[in-house]
């Protein structure tokens, strides 16, 4: 099986000045601003950090809900919270970590099982072998 997705961005001026737009193929984001003052300072809008951690969040959470499923699990409530760093680095940025929160309330699973399968989830959804860096879980 194989999708494909589509997000765009447009920029109109440069660096600081610079403007930008970005949208998703869905209509989910629909020309929602984004430049150095939605990155770095507090104005309305997004970045690009703040969508790859929603991306992580839900990947992983929908990953999750499937291991639990696949070991005969069905009821139940995740919810995670990702924070994505972005630190300087020289000339540059990176990002430098995902910080999945996990709460979880499963039923009829023990802790360990759980843990188990978070961290399996974590390790193999698609979102976290896509980032190459730091991926922290923290399960409450």
């Amino acid at each position: 099986m194989k999708t494909t997705n589509t997000g765009s961005a447009k920029y109109d001026g440069l660096g600081k000045a610079g403007k930008g737009h970005v949208s998703t193929g869905s209509g989910a984001l629909d020309n929602q601003p984004y430049g150095f003052n939605t990155r770095f300072e507090d104005a309305a809008g997004t970045n690009p950090e703040e969508l790859i951690a929603a991306a992580h969040a839900s990947c992983f959470t929908m990953a999750l809900s499937f291991q639990l499923g696949d070991a005969g699990y069905d009821k139940g409530t995740l919810e995670t919270s990702c924070e994505v760093t972005l630190e300087k680095d020289g000339d540059g940025f990176t990002v430098t970590r995902s910080a999945l929160t996990l709460n979880g309330d499963v039923q009829e699973v023990d802790r360990a099982k759980f843990e188990e399968l978070a961290n399996k989830a974590k390790e193999n959804c698609p979102i976290s072998k896509l980032l190459d860096t730091s991926i922290t879980l923290d399960i409450r």
